[in-house]
């Protein structure tokens, strides 16, 4: 019998920054200590944020997580739990997942249905969609209902990652813009107040109703600016924030908020500067390489002054991996220390320019935000130290380099690879893609694995992308939201904000 998966469950000196948390709280709106839980998310809040239209900000991720999940979740801790599926099933050979619908209803009262669920999964994953994991699922074949609870989504190939993807916030079921649960959200002023939808197989349908409007229960969500969100928090009007990057690090530095209260997920993934042309002195592999070694990440990492942000220098962010798969290539010039990194480099920078050729100023798309200032600051100094002259520019601009910051949204091994090969942001090392299309068609775990090397060590050589850190995901909560925690996926759904009692 198939196995039934059913769980229920910048330092002190940025000063610049300071100045903003000083900006009054007009329009904020009083929130009670006794009252609903409140959480700042930074970014903009829209209630008819839809997946269909591309990266969700913080907030709108937050929200769409609590009020419609996917198939699964992830609970507080970043482990698969329950969601609009309250159960389901995996084929002895993995290539099938059957899930059970549990009992739920549009937000106009309608009763979800497996065809419309299925319909909505397949739009996501349809070429023309601006879904931001679309590219995520290639071993998807069908997705289709049984019954009108159950729905199956068939692989080419095994996936044991699948259900992390599914868990995702992007991947939460929305129809036309009605929702279906666990809460549900209504506007106020600004915010959104969020309720528990009460339980339709409740026998007493008043009482749950009752129990569902309990202020205790409910849970106020603002979009703001990472100002006005840590404004917010130090002066009592919120007990949390969540979508913190390294963008907006300095603005906590600068806040004084305590130390105790910031919680910062290890999180794995890519954080680097891509390689979007391959022109001019960009052309060569070894001229691309050459600027790879130049970073001194260890540097560019304490200027933020977070211990627990760790630099990386693998094209390959390592996993927790479950089908054992091959630990991240490090480098042949890993080895070397900081100074002779720096001198390799300038000497290819050197016989280039001996050449009588001239290196343009490098553009450099990164994140107009302090964080980004600091980042690109640092990157460029390295760069001038081995003689090639760069440029800030906004992400949306034209740019030789632009800055990828995303967690891994599963443990698959070939995420990394896929990311940094043949997209619209990226190089194409023809040699590197067929390798890893070959390993996505491969279902002997082993022959995938080795595939999987040759494709990193490819990648590596051709110098897609500069890797210098793992990504940075942080929040603040007060000592209330005690099941805000860290965790590995960076989840914090809001309705898991207050842990159950032990």
């Amino acid at each position: 019998m198939p196995p039934i998966h059913d769980r229920q469950n910048a330092r002190k000196r940025i000063g610049a920054a300071a100045s903003l948390l000083l900006l009054g709280l007009a329009s904020c709106g009083l929130f009670g200590t006794r009252g609903p839980v409140t959480v700042a998310a930074i970014g903009p809040l829209n209630a008819a944020a839809s997946p269909l239209n591309g990266e969700l900000s913080a907030a709108n991720a937050a929200l769409l997580d609590v009020t419609s999940q996917g198939l699964v979740s992830y609970d507080g801790e970043g482990q698969i739990d329950t969601g609009l599926a309250d159960r389901w099933t995996v084929t002895t050979d993995g290539r099938s997942y059957i899930f059970r619908l549990r009992e739920a209803k549009w937000s106009d009262g309608r009763k979800v249905n497996a065809e419309e669920v299925a319909a909505i999964l397949r739009s996501y994953l349809a070429p023309a969609s601006r879904h931001v994991l679309k590219g995520d699922f290639p071993e998807v074949e069908t997705i289709k209902a049984m019954t009108d609870t159950v729905i199956e989504i068939r692989l080419s190939v095994p996936q044991p990652a699948i259900l992390e993807l599914l868990a995702q916030p992007s991947m939460a079921i929305v129809n036309k813009g009605m929702r279906w649960g666990p809460m549900r959200a209504r506007k106020i002023g600004k915010a959104m107040l969020l309720s528990p939808v009460p339980d339709p197989l409740a026998e007493d349908q008043e009482a749950a109703e009752a129990a569902a409007n309990d202020p205790a229960a409910s849970i106020e969500l603002v979009g703001a600016s990472p100002a006005g969100a840590l404004a917010r928090f130090k002066n009592g009007y919120a007990d949390g924030v969540i979508g913190g990057r390294f963008s907006t690090l300095p603005y906590f530095v600068a806040s004084n908020i305590g130390r105790s209260r910031l919680v910062v997920d290890p999180v794995p993934g890519l954080f680097g500067l891509s390689f979007v042309r391959a022109e001019g002195f960009l052309a060569t592999d070894t001229n691309r390489d050459a600027l790879v070694r130049a970073i001194r990440r260890e540097r560019l990492v304490e200027a933020f002054g977070l211990s627990e942000w760790q630099p990386q220098v693998a094209l390959r962010p390592a996993l927790y991996a479950r089908d054992g798969g091959p630990a991240p290539l490090i480098p042949a010039w890993a080895e070397y220390d900081e100074a002779s990194r720096v001198a390799q480099a300038k000497r290819v920078v050197d016989a280039w320019r001996g050449a009588g050729r001239e290196i343009e100023p490098l553009r450099i798309a990164v994140p107009d935000s302090p964080g980004g200032r600091i980042l690109f600051a640092y990157i460029s100094a390295d760069f001038t130290a081995i003689g090639v002259p760069s440029r800030r520019v906004a992400m949306a601009s034209a740019a030789d380099l632009r800055l990828i910051d995303e967690v891994a949204p599963n443990d698959d091994a070939l995420w990394a690879l896929r990311r940094l090969s043949c997209r619209r942001d990226t190089l194409c090392n023809r040699e590197a893609q067929e390798l890893i299309d070959q390993a996505m068609r491969n279902i002997d775990v082993g022959q995938r694995a080795q595939q999987v090397s040759e494709a990193e060590a490819v990648l590596s050589r051709y110098a897609p992308f500069i890797p210098l850190a793992t990504p940075l995901r942080w929040s603040v909560a007060s000592q209330r939201l005690t099941g805000l925690r860290a965790n590995g996926r960076a989840q914090h759904p809001l309705n898991r904000l207050i842990a159950a009692p032990n």
